[in-house]
């Protein structure tokens, strides 16, 4: 890496707040799939650790904050905090898109300021935190960047409601839903739920429970469509 491109870094880590004992995991972070070359790695897998980490430190610290909220209102408050537009909106205030590893058709294609991407990002950002400087660092990188969102008074948007009535103002059948995937151990499992509405392509979210999975798929089918 030039001195340049030392000094950018230094100050992506003075925004994140952390500096990295090991730049090559910092880097491994920041790479795109599209960027690989043979026998290369990209971010999936500390965007898989950093997803579960984000996870649990939301809950834990949404559980303190609540101690009078229901486990469906936690449940919705953990789903508008990690789902991607959140975690996208996060890797955009650290300015992570210059420093994103891309291929070189992604990267023309704007792969820098693509919310899929910026989410990504966001999640491997912490997880590698998490591997160079464990638990306690990814926790405080996590409150520190979600900081007010954490503790928004304002009770969490019951998605699947809203989609119920936005399909019911239309004349459509109930919003249907059914679990995609599920990963992890038995313990702490992950589960991916999927939404259909006639007429519609579906959308999916994913938590650690079904009912805030269905809670990020509603939101996400909401995001998309309640524009159009």
């Amino acid at each position: 890496m030039n001195r340049r491109g030392k000094v950018e870094f230094a100050d992506l880590e003075a925004r994140l707040g952390y500096r990295f004992r090991d730049p090559d995991l910092a880097m491994l972070a920041l790479t795109h799939l599209s960027a690989q070359v043979a026998g290369g790695r990209s971010y999936q897998r500390l965007e898989f650790l950093g997803d579960r980490v984000l996870g649990l430190v939301v809950a834990d610290h949404l559980y303190r904050a609540f101690p009078r909220a229901s486990e469906g209102e936690l449940s919705m408050r953990l789903a508008k905090l990690v789902r991607r537009e959140t975690c996208a909106e996060i890797a955009a205030e650290w300015d992570v898109g210059p420093h994103v590893v891309l291929g070189l058709g992604e990267a023309r294609g704007g792969g820098r300021k693509k919310a899929a991407i910026l989410s990504d990002v966001c999640e491997s950002v912490i997880g590698a935190v998490f591997v160079d400087g464990g638990f306690d660092a990814a926790c405080d990188l996590i409150l520190r960047s979600w900081g007010d969102r954490l503790t928004d008074a304002e009770p969490a948007r019951d998605a699947k409601t809203a989609l119920q009535e936005w399909a019911q103002a239309r004349a459509l059948a109930a919003p249907r839903y059914e679990e995609a995937a599920r990963t992890g151990p038995a313990h702490a499992p992950s589960f991916v739920m999927r939404v259909e509405l006639p007429g519609y392509g579906p959308e999916t979210g994913e938590a650690s429970s079904k009912r805030a999975a269905e809670q990020a798929a509603a939101q996400a089918f909401l995001d998309r469509w309640s524009g159009a």
